[in-house]
């Protein structure tokens, strides 16, 4: 591990081995204590990754899992990569050419352990999950300038329900208009409605249709999809699906369907909004979700095991390729990534790229 590493700690520059063949690029993140880099991988035509570099964040890491999902955000014009820097409560912004990535600028969260970002255009919200006992969890709005800076917006800050709460993502609704916050402590949601400044208002708590939900995303149509890990007993875990209504307010249309399976933690969805699929951190399995017309949540196959990433890989964040041809796993148990292949609603394994650090945070595929 310390060679592969030490080949990557380079300035990161467009080398020659970065040719047409290549397909796109996935990155991570080291969540060094000594210091956070980035790393970033091509992907052949295969979905095959090989490392081309890496660039330091400015930032600190923790060195262990953060309990997250979200700690690495791509803008949605493909310029700029966000990362968090737990351990020093800071935010990275990285200028994304192709291959070449530069540090533009760092920024204190505005709180303690930031473990999550939400991006809408140039409006930044960070979440701060390390509040000091019997201080609340918060989110902190920034404004992302055209040269990479990160402005705080005056006032936008909110408290989360309460202290403690163990907040693992936030995340925009596709139009924009709310911000949403999953609380594994307490089984709550946080919907926060965000005005056209960009402040966001106080939060609408309400209660998860699961039991410890965390990690989310939303289809095509906006309708927001959950994983939830079950309190990691086993076989215990469960996926649900919402619809937000114009107030704020969460309307179940699935609500805890099983996985089967246990710690399911992440999910991410197809951008047709088809299919869903969570990795299932304490099964080292990912599980496929059919979502209909409705938003309605089917598990396919019925066992909930769509592919296998193997045993004590503890898959945790995941990404789905541009076209949606390859799903990627972040491995904290085996130090790895995996490349699944898409075939319809299955999944193939066909690679396993090692020698990645045992803390390693956050997942983007382009």
């Amino acid at each position: 591990m310390k060679s592969m590493i030490a080949g990557l700690l380079v300035a990161l520059l467009v080398p020659a081995a970065h040719t047409a063949a290549a397909q796109g690029l996935v990155y991570t993140a080291t969540n060094a204590a000594d210091g956070n880099r980035l790393l970033v991988f091509e992907r052949d035509h295969r979905g095959g990754l090989s490392p081309i570099g890496s660039v330091a964040t400015g930032g600190r890491g923790t060195g262990s899992g953060l309990g997250n999902q979200g700690g690495l955000v791509l803008t949605a014009d493909r310029r700029w990569v966000l990362a968090v820097n737990a351990g020093s409560d800071e935010v990275s912004v990285l200028r994304a050419r192709d291959a070449t990535v530069e540090l533009a600028h760092v920024v204190a969260s505005g709180g303690r352990r930031p473990v999550s970002l939400a991006v809408d255009r140039d409006l930044v919200y960070v979440l701060n999950a390390g509040g000091s006992v019997g201080e609340a969890d918060t989110v902190v709005g920034f404004r992302l300038d055209r040269r990479g800076r990160l402005r705080p917006i005056p006032g936008a800050i909110r408290p989360l329900s309460g202290p403690s709460t163990a907040p693992a993502q936030i995340g925009f609704t596709p139009d924009g208009a709310f911000l949403v916050v999953t609380e594994r402590a307490t089984n709550l949601i946080d919907v926060l409605p965000v005005d056209d400044d960009g402040l966001a208002g106080p939060a609408i708590v309400q209660a998860s249709a699961g039991v410890t939900p965390f990690g989310f995303a939303f289809d095509r149509r906006g309708r927001l999809l959950v994983a939830e890990a079950g309190a990691g007993a086993p076989g215990a875990s469960s996926a649900s699906s919402y619809r937000i209504d114009v107030d704020g307010r969460l309307v179940v249309i699935s609500g805890a369907v099983p996985t089967t399976q246990s710690a399911t933690c992440w999910v991410v969805v197809t951008a047709a909004g088809h299919l869903a699929f969570t990795t299932n951190t304490g099964s080292g399995t990912v599980s496929a979700f059919r979502v209909n017309r409705a938003g309605a949540l089917t598990l396919r196959p019925a066992d909930g095991i769509a592919a296998e990433t193997g045993p004590g890989s503890a898959p945790a964040d995941a990404a789905l390729s541009a076209g949606d041809r390859y799903l990627y796993t972040l491995n904290g148990g085996r130090g790895s990534i995996s490349a699944l292949r898409v075939v319809g609603g299955s999944l193939e394994l066909v690679a396993e790229f090692t020698g990645l650090p045992a803390g390693a945070n956050g997942l983007i595929a382009r």
